[in-house]
């Protein structure tokens, strides 16, 4: 659950600091502020850039997802083995 959480912040953070910088050049480029442009860009912005830079964290969230899977999965397949056996 740790690496969803690492995760979750840094594609926050990632988003807060796009917003700014977004914000930031769209109030020196231009007179007035249309907040919604500036939220769709800077999405677009940290949704490239997590996926650049957040390699590391996103592979061991899956890694934690899969393993937790596999595990699932073998204590599925040892009940529904024991079921058989006693049928």
């Amino acid at each position: 659950m740790k690496e969803f959480w690492v995760y979750t912040a840094l594609r926050a953070g990632l988003f807060v600091g796009a917003f700014c910088l977004v914000a930031g050049v769209w109030l020196l480029v231009a007179d007035s502020v249309n907040v919604l442009w500036i939220i769709v860009i800077a999405f677009l912005v940290s949704g490239v850039a997590s996926y650049v830079l957040l390699e590391r964290q996103r592979s061991a969230f899956a890694a934690k997802v899969e393993g937790r899977a596999d595990r699932m999965s073998r204590k599925y397949e040892e009940m529904r083995s024991k079921e058989d056996e006693d049928g």
